[in-house]
């Protein structure tokens, strides 16, 4: 009876160590999603107390789903993502992603920094955008389940060396994901690096509060709280401008449908074929931006200590991506909230910096939070 009894404690402790190794901790799971140059690439699923489920990769350091309910309860995928890794590695750069080294746009592919001109690779006309082509969207990041925290999280860490893209000094970065039982995802970042060098992080969901790519996102309401925005060129770079949105298209300090002044004949809609601008965030009040989607209910606020958040309302999006479930993504089926820095501040001194020198780190939080009304 002894005899059997330790073994069946031994199977039970090989069966303990199995299913934790790789596989959940803090109700998050991980399965093998793919191979790119040598490296394992992961699924990670994150499920709170309330049944809620975010998945996550490596590669990238992606938001691949994000599944809430609406106020009857029906939960729904409301992110832009693909359902294998072949369709993750072909597909868009920017779905989910955590962008780096330097979010947004970099005028002529090029900045200077203590009197030496740094190069970088266009990828999006004259410019560089989201890091360059191969930027950190395109990289597989170590993987890391935390465990003994309150809720399910993730860390994804990743050294990117001294002159990749075209960027100075070997910068360590992490992103830990924390979802919530409020619903929230919780991105904290940080980095340092060995040379002086600029950075700008954040994360590039498309959203869909009907449901990823069901429907346009013209109906949302939309509130930003910010009392200016930074004008563009006609390669959509930054003027230079900090012009109020009082009086203008772009004034969302009041809950304001996504369309219902799309078609007004103002300089800025025209340049970026509706809206692709960043905004200066007034930081004064805890919820930075919030959407409201009538018909489901569902409600992303948007929470960051950043000073910018990019409003992007899918202009681009043609139908020739198709995601989750076979859903083609067609034109303004989804919205981007990207906190972070403003666009090509290496190039504008008057803007908040950007530059990161050794011994500092960087260090910022956003949380997107979900709920019903």
């Amino acid at each position: 009876m002894e005899r059997n009894f330790l073994l069946t404690m031994l199977a039970l402790v090989s069966l303990a160590f199995f299913t934790g190794c790789g596989s959940s901790s803090k109700n998050v799971r991980q399965e093998v999603f793919g191979n790119h140059e040598g490296k394992d690439v992961f699924l990670l699923t994150l499920t709170n107390r309330n049944g809620n489920v975010i998945k996550l990769t490596n590669y990238g350091a992606k938001i691949n789903w994000i599944e809430v309910p609406d106020r009857k309860g029906k939960r729904e995928n409301i992110t832009f993502g693909y359902d294998t890794f072949e369709g993750t590695l072909n597909g868009d750069m920017s779905f989910g992603s955590t962008v780096g080294r330097y979010a947004n746009r970099i005028a002529g592919g090029k900045f200077t920094l203590d009197g030496v001109e740094y190069v970088l690779p266009q990828n999006n006309g004259p410019n560089t955008l989201h890091g360059g082509p191969k930027g950190w969207h395109s990289v597989v990041w170590n993987t890391e389940i935390l465990k003994g925290n309150e809720y399910p999280a993730v860390k994804f860490t990743y050294r990117s060396p001294d002159m990749e893209m075209g960027f100075p000094g070997n910068v360590d970065a992490e992103v830990i994901y924390t979802w919530t039982d409020d619903n929230e995802i919780i991105m904290d970042y940080k980095a340092t690096t060995d040379k002086k060098t600029v950075i700008n992080l954040t994360n590039h969901a498309y959203f869909n509060l009907h449901g990823a790519g069901l429907d346009d996102i013209n109906d949302h309401i939309l509130t930003i709280k910010a009392s200016a925005f930074t004008p563009v060129d006609s390669f959509m770079i930054p003027t230079g401008e900090i012009r109020p949105v009082a009086g203008t298209p772009f004034d969302f300090t009041k809950p304001t449908m996504i369309d219902s002044r799309l078609e007004e004949p103002y300089d800025q809609l025209i340049l970026g074929n509706g809206y692709d601008h960043n905004y200066v965030l007034d930081n004064v009040e805890e919820v930075d931006a919030m959407v409201y989607e009538s018909l489901s209910g569902r409600v992303l606020e948007v929470i960051t200590d950043q000073p910018g958040l990019q409003f992007y309302g899918g202009n681009f999006l043609d139908g020739t991506e198709t995601g989750h479930g076979g859903v083609v993504y067609e034109f303004r089926t989804g919205f981007c909230l990207e906190s972070g820095h403003f666009p090509d501040s290496p190039n504008h001194p008057d803007f908040p910096t950007t530059v990161l020198n050794p011994g500092e780190t960087y260090k910022t939080r956003t949380i997107y939070r979900f709920s019903v009304l």
